[in-house]
């Protein structure tokens, strides 16, 4: 790595960094892409909320309408889960960085460590970027559905129960 700066070096120094970079940015995006997708489907589900009715099959309609909102939350899961580890490895490539760089100029000045430091804080933060939203999205919506099915089953019971009695 050089000692010139740029703020796209602390992402692409050097192939390593440049492929968990890249993994972590598709990581943010598709959890982006998944948070659209569930504000939308949570928007229309309000407007136009999920309904039983008497003629459905009761014991699978509930696993049935919950799909839709359960679909992808793995995804959700996974980038919260996995994304800081990356993250910490492109802080690792960073930090063993700078000791190379220390033992092929035989200094331990700033401008020879700085580099491998800046890389590693850098991909340390896209780690997080990835992971923070991931994570609180996944837990909002995963709750949400939860409700929802929760709110399907009793529907579902009361339905039983007033079939029941006829």
């Amino acid at each position: 790595m050089t000692n010139t700066f740029s703020l796209l070096s602390l992402f692409t120094g050097d192939i390593m960094t440049l492929f968990i970079s890249l993994v972590l940015v598709f990581g943010s995006i598709m959890s982006w892409a998944i948070i659209i997708e569930k504000i939308r489907l949570w928007r229309f589900q309000k407007k136009s909320p999920v309904q039983i009715k008497k003629d459905d099959n009761l014991s699978l309609i509930a696993d049935k309408l919950i799909r839709p909102f359960d679909r992808n939350l793995w995804f959700l899961s996974m980038v919260s889960y996995v994304a800081p580890f990356i993250g910490l490895f492109g802080t690792i490539w960073g930090v063993m960085d700078s000791f190379a760089s220390i033992g092929v100029n035989q200094s331990v000045s700033i401008g020879v460590i700085a580099p491998g430091l800046a890389t590693a804080l850098g991909t340390t933060a896209l780690g997080l970027i990835a992971a923070v939203p991931a994570a609180i999205a996944y837990q909002y919506f995963s709750k949400k559905s939860d409700d929802l099915y929760d709110t399907l089953i009793e529907k579902c019971k009361e339905l039983k129960e007033s079939k029941s009695k006829k």
